[in-house]
């Protein structure tokens, strides 16, 4: 699978299909696997059985094109340039590329260029998320602690 670098923003009438879309399939979400009839424009019909994560990931598609926003898909091996990853990061190249080179996310090197996997970014996000959270989680009930009205 290779992702689609060309954005396409939704139209106003391709936001409320999806919320629409969304809502319906929203039912679903819990189950194991849905059976879908597709229809298209041109009257063809076929059935297909979705597993419920691919529903799930639909359903988050769906939500983001509501909202108005690009989707991109990627598949979890897709190696990511240094500015790719940042971005996903929410941080700049280079202190990226100091993350990298401390070693808190794997990378390989192509020619002068490096390369890092999007599971491992996503690995990183997450853990950085946890001991966010955590800190979060401590702060609060320290001040819970020392009644400081939080």
């Amino acid at each position: 699978m290779k992702p689609s670098n060309v954005a396409h923003l939704p139209t106003p009438q391709e936001m409320e299909q999806a919320q629409e879309s969304s809502r319906t399939l929203s039912k679903y979400a819990s189950a194991e696997r849905v059976h879908v009839t597709f229809r298209g424009s041109n009257k063809e019909s076929d059935e297909l059985i979705l597993p419920g994560h691919v529903l799930q990931i639909l359903l988050d598609v769906l939500a983001e094109m509501g909202k108005g926003n690009a989707i991109s898909l990627m598949p979890i091996h897709q190696e990511l340039s240094t500015q790719e990853a940042a971005a996903l990061l929410n941080v700049s190249r280079p202190f990226l590329v100091g993350l990298l080179e401390k070693n808190a996310i794997p990378f390989r090197k192509v020619g002068a260029h490096r390369r890092v996997l999007l599971r491992d970014v996503i690995a990183y996000k997450d853990s950085i998320d946890q001991k966010r959270g955590q800190s979060l989680d401590e702060l609060t009930a320290l001040s819970q602690q020392e009644d400081m009205g939080y």
